[in-house]
């Protein structure tokens, strides 16, 4: 647990991402029309997000998976928790291109590592949500939460957190955005992207490899 708490507070003092929009010239499956491509910047690394140009492309991994059993793995309602936003892929580009990029909010991965180090969202860092549930009063110094005078948690300077996980079916960013609120974190300091990993892959954005920064979905 100590190594991961030391990890992520390595992750948190270099992260940022740009946000840069390409010549559409060689693009013929944009984002939208006008939203060829995205350049973000993954600890670093500089990463051009756009969709699979193959338009004969179809998901063969667990992602196209249609069934599982639930429980555990049901599907989750469109709110994760009272006053948290629920957003969309494009609102997650625009979450990395401001927020993100001037220092004031987080693209959280919240699944646990070996997935986050197989593939993620270009611009995320990793969160696992078992640091939020196990006890999220830790992580809250870090995301620039404060104690006042009183000692109570004092989140005007806290950063907006946008998290994800696997999908519709996972549980994992719901638990951590509710052990979030229940520690005092602002409703409206949070985000919600519920589509995860399935429904970006379902679009055919572009993935990387944390480890390896391998770019896929490309």
């Amino acid at each position: 647990m100590k190594a991961l708490y030391t990890t992520l507070f390595s992750i948190l003092l270099v992260h940022a991402a740009a946000f840069a929009q390409s010549d559409s010239s060689q693009i013929k499956v944009q984002i939208t029309p006008s939203m060829p491509t995205i350049e973000v910047n993954h600890r670093g690394t500089p990463v051009t997000v756009k969709r699979i140009q193959d338009i004969g492309n179809k998901l063969v991994d667990d992602f196209a998976k249609t069934s599982r059993p639930c429980p555990p793995f049901c599907v989750h309602p469109m709110e994760s928790a009272p006053g948290v936003a629920t957003i969309g892929e494009l609102d997650l580009l625009d979450f990395l291109g401001k927020d993100v990029a001037q220092g004031s909010g987080l693209l959280i991965d919240a699944r646990m590592p070996k997935f986050y180090n197989s593939e993620t969202i270009p611009g995320s860092i990793n969160i696992p949500f078992v640091l939020f549930t196990s006890s999220a009063s830790h992580i809250l110094p870090l995301l620039g939460a404060l104690t006042d005078s009183n000692g109570d948690w004092d989140f005007s300077d806290a950063k907006v957190l946008l998290l994800w996980c696997n999908g519709p079916w996972c549980d994992q960013s719901p638990r951590a955005i509710k052990a979030l609120v229940k520690e005092g974190y602002p409703p409206e300091k949070l985000r919600y992207y519920r589509g995860g990993m399935q429904l970006w892959k379902m679009f055919g954005l572009t993935t990387i490899q944390p480890l390896s920064n391998e770019v896929g979905g490309s």
